[in-house]
């Protein structure tokens, strides 16, 4: 399962990424088209894996489809 991040900061920067939980770790995988798993998750997302939004909600195969299309 893969679940989008965003860190608000308290002068309003933030900082997105992308928590993939496996084996009861979490990873944080960072949008960075040269990260072999950000790769990997553009991948399993499109083939079904469940993505999240920040706020918990499951996307649906089609809003997971048109946000990785979006992606660098």
């Amino acid at each position: 399962m893969y679940k989008l991040r965003k860190t608000i900061y308290s002068d309003n920067s933030f900082i997105e990424d992308i928590l993939f939980t496996n084996n009861s770790k979490q990873y944080s995988i960072p949008f960075d088209p040269a990260n072999t798993d950000y790769a990997n998750f553009k991948k399993e997302v499109l083939a079904g894996a469940e993505l999240q939004d920040d706020t918990g909600n499951v996307m649906t195969q089609e809003q997971a489809d048109d946000f990785i299309k979006e992606l660098p």
